[in-house]
């Protein structure tokens, strides 16, 4: 499969802050990778340094496999980085012919691009009557104008309402379908558990996990369990038991225990009761997305 980027050892520092740490990934042609992480964690800053608006720091990055120079490559791929920024006296149409112009792109395309993101039917419409929704889609529009191979997106849903959500992810959903490899930066795990076939995910500029996202959640699983006698007791053993790799307590005195080899409820449930600790509640699930994501960004140091 057609390598399209890759990023190596990549750093970025303002001042003190590390925003990029040692950041190192591939992109493969045709699928929708997430960079999953808390706000704040260096996600618009990668987007920022491989679309050369940001500098790097240090290491390097290249694209489809180092055959094109960054300018050229950067022909190939559409990007939306920030809010939406059109003229809002002017109609859709009129902004999207505004923004062939400054691509030096053909015109031809606008409708069809306009159908893509359901703004067809508001083509004539100022950009000043769109719902926030209708904006970030008519964003999409302009990104897509120079047909590119690969679609950049930060936050696509942010301070959207469900329907708007639900509109933004299903029109991903279709680009992707039709070929083009999306890299989407998002906080919102759901969003990316319903988009992304892949998954890098960050916390302070440093990579915690990349891979296809639906191994991230293919784990040992996680047991929530819980005693009505000695909790501190239950909480001792559960850390000492080899095959346990992290351990919560909830709020209502149940534990959460995050697994790293295969454990059978029955064997847990043996090496407590010989060691005097009677469960009251013992139940062995599959992680979540959310699951993992916060083991892995409260986990590691």
């Amino acid at each position: 499969m057609e390598t399209i980027l890759v990023l190596k050892n990549l750093d970025k520092k303002y001042g003190s802050i590390h925003a990029v740490n040692d950041l190192s990934f591939e992109i493969k042609k045709g699928n929708v990778y997430g960079i999953l992480g808390p706000n704040g964690s260096g996600k618009s800053t990668t987007l920022g340094i491989i679309l050369n608006v940001v500098n790097k720091t240090s290491g390097e990055f290249s694209w489809f496999n180092g055959t094109k120079s960054t300018h050229e490559a950067l022909k190939k791929v559409g990007a939306i980085i920030e809010r939406p920024n059109f003229y809002p006296y002017m109609t859709a149409k009129q902004n999207l012919k505004l923004v062939c112009k400054i691509k030096e792109v053909s015109t031809q395309n606008i409708d069809d691009k306009l159908k893509a993101v359901n703004l067809f039917h508001r083509r004539d419409s100022k950009f000043s009557t769109f719902s926030l929704g209708m904006k970030q889609r008519l964003a999409i529009a302009s990104a897509l104008l120079n047909d590119p191979e690969v679609l950049l997106l930060d936050e696509p849903t942010n301070g959207l309402d469900p329907q708007g959500i639900h509109e933004i992810r299903e029109i991903i959903k279709t680009i992707a379908i039709n070929g083009t490899t999306i890299l989407l930066a998002s906080h919102l795990l759901d969003e990316v558990e319903k988009v992304c076939s892949h998954v890098v995910v960050i916390r302070n500029g440093v990579k915690l996990y990349e891979g296809r996202t639906e191994e991230m959640t293919a784990s040992n699983g996680f047991f929530d369990l819980k005693t009505e006698g000695n909790q501190d007791k239950l909480e001792s053993l559960l850390e000492n038991f080899e095959g346990i790799y992290s351990i919560k307590k909830e709020a209502d005195g149940k534990f959460i225990a995050i697994l790293n080899r295969d454990i059978s409820a029955a064997e847990l449930n043996a090496y407590l009761f010989q060691n005097n600790v009677v469960l009251s509640h013992l139940v062995k699930r599959k992680p979540s997305l959310e699951q993992q994501f916060l083991t892995l960004t409260n986990s590691k140091s």
